[in-house]
């Protein structure tokens, strides 16, 4: 492995490190009280290494838990560990939410609740409103994925579909005192939108960039039911901290870098919008870069599926299209990975791309303008050798992207 390459690898992995869900939250929990009894609440991707967090420092003074994750991410905990469907809600992410309906049934109305949420739990836990089924959910779900809206607006939509999101798990926690920890996996770090916001009210109405919905969701909002006020008195007894961000792991990237004798420098833009336009962006300022200095963007773009995609994710086909624009420029490298450890629906974080990618890949027959069109950039990346796999992370702040310039 090139000296490059490893670099930008390593720096990656410590940025990971620097927001492991395990560590944040029992750096937090360390300088904070409950009154027992304590009721554990932990979803999302980071679900399980968060609820060891929790565990690390409140032990035997957390009366019961309900954990759920994405499937393959469970780990051994004290309390069972439930698995369910991302990025789309299956049968399980149902079964999850009557769990939770009952779980917060069951607990005494002095109890402090503790929820650790992050980034999935939008399709993990459900419970439907009445007139709704799963099939009408995954439909309406896979054309958001795919229609290249940003988390926010469908967010702002789930919320307005579900009987958790939008606030409505803090009405039926009322009146305990809840404490949620929660990884930013949204831009600006709206708690609003981490997760559709279930214990924080959705201000935002406006549904206007809904002229170009299909029927079948328009049909579905207008039986939408009112979520809770802002001023709800549910919300009360309601502190929401956030612990992790694409920003601390943006700075010990940079950190991680300098340690290893290179200046770093971060880049102030929040990369956004298409994948692939993004990573032609990037590549193209990679190549008038100053040499010898790691850069480090993050952010979140959007893919437009077709009909029948192929393999990969939004990774994937940023880093794909930086390594055309880079296909003749040899000493650059570039990585844009999930820091969750996934891409996509896929189990590959990313890429990693050289001057030499699409070389590689045309070896194998393939043909990367082709696969980026078809959202088959995983297919190429696989047979130029140049995915990144980590498997989960306990983690989940959005992408980052490195970049590096060789002086020679």
């Amino acid at each position: 492995m090139t000296e490059p390459r490893r670099l930008l690898l390593d720096i990656f992995l410590d940025a990971l490190r620097a927001v492991d869900g395990r560590v944040r939250v029992r750096d937090f929990l360390s300088g904070y009280s409950f009154n027992a009894p304590v009721y554990l609440l932990a979803i999302g991707k980071a679900a399980c290494a968060m609820a060891h967090g929790a565990h690390d420092v409140l032990g035997p003074a957390i009366d019961g838990a309900l954990i759920v994750t994405k499937e393959g991410h469970a780990e051994p905990l004290p309390w069972p560990v439930r698995e369910a469907g991302h990025p789309l809600p299956d049968s399980r992410s149902l079964d999850a939410g009557e769990a939770l309906r009952s779980f917060v049934a069951a607990l005494p109305i002095e109890a402090d609740v503790l929820v650790l949420l992050s980034g999935g739990a939008s399709a993990l836990v459900e419970c439907l409103p009445a007139g709704m089924d799963l099939a009408q959910l995954r439909r309406i779900n896979e054309w958001l994925i795919g229609s290249g809206l940003d988390i926010h607006r469908i967010n702002h939509v789930r919320k307005r579909l579900s009987l958790i999101k939008g606030g409505r798990l803090a009405q039926w926690l009322a009146p305990r005192k809840v404490t949620c920890l929660a990884i930013s996996d949204v831009p600006g770090d709206d708690p609003r939108a981490i997760g559709s916001g279930p214990l924080i009210a959705d201000s935002e109405v406006d549904l206007s960039f809904g002229a170009t919905f299909p029927d079948f969701i328009r049909a579905a909002l207008d039986q939408a039911l009112p979520a809770p006020s802002p001023d709800d008195a549910c919300f009360r007894r309601v502190n929401i901290n956030i612990i992790a961000r694409l920003e601390d792991a943006k700075q010990a990237a940079a950190a991680a870098a300098e340690r290893r004798g290179y200046p770093a420098q971060i880049e102030s833009m929040f990369v956004l919008g298409d994948a692939v336009e993004s990573g032609a962006q990037l590549a193209r300022t990679l190549r008038h870069a100053e040499a010898g200095v790691v850069h480090i963007w993050g952010g979140e773009t959007t893919v437009c599926l077709p009909p029948q995609p192929g393999r990969g994710g939004r990774n994937q086909a940023l880093a794909l299209a930086a390594a055309l624009e880079l296909a003749e420029c040899d000493g650059i490298y570039f990585l844009a990975a999930g820091t969750d450890g996934t891409d996509g629906p896929t189990p590959d974080a990313g890429a990693l791309v050289t001057v030499d990618t699409i070389a590689r890949g045309a070896l194998q027959g393939l043909d990367a303008r082709d696969a980026l069109a078809r959202s088959d950039a995983g297919t190429f990346l696989e047979a130029s050798g140049d995915l990144i796999h980590t498997g989960p992370t306990g983690t989940n702040v959005m992408d980052l992207m490195l970049g590096f310039r060789c002086s020679t």
